[in-house]
């Protein structure tokens, strides 16, 4: 799979376990750490898990498996790094708090509109 593929799997993971403020920023041309950024927000701690727990399945049954992955016990932030996709699942406080959407906001944002599902 390609990085952009990875990324768009990860996107349907979350928003198939309602997800919110889904975004996938392109860093490849402001940084050598990954080529894309997926960011996602979950309601509580619960389901910050079920989520990064869906997007960990879903990209192995396609034969991808995370390099690493962190904060599986805070709950508040998990972080799963596919090497050129890093895949950021925050508490709503926790992603406010780091802001990294403001952060990485030199990437481009990439449009997901016809991956996610409007509810």
């Amino acid at each position: 799979m390609t990085s952009l593929e990875i990324a768009k799997e990860a996107v349907k993971a979350i928003d198939s376990k309602k997800g919110l403020k889904i975004n996938v920023i392109k860093v490849d041309d402001v940084s050598v750490l990954a080529d894309y950024f997926v960011i996602a927000t979950g309601t509580s701690s619960t389901q910050v898990k079920a989520i990064a727990d869906e997007v960990e399945y879903r990209l192995k049954e396609a034969g991808e498996n995370a390099s690493h992955i962190e904060g599986y016990r805070s709950n508040t932030w998990i972080l799963l790094d596919y090497i050129d996709v890093i895949v950021h699942i925050f508490s709503d406080e926790t992603r406010e708090y780091y802001d990294l959407d403001k952060m990485w906001a030199d990437g481009e944002v990439i449009d997901i509109s016809d991956i996610i599902t409007e509810d």
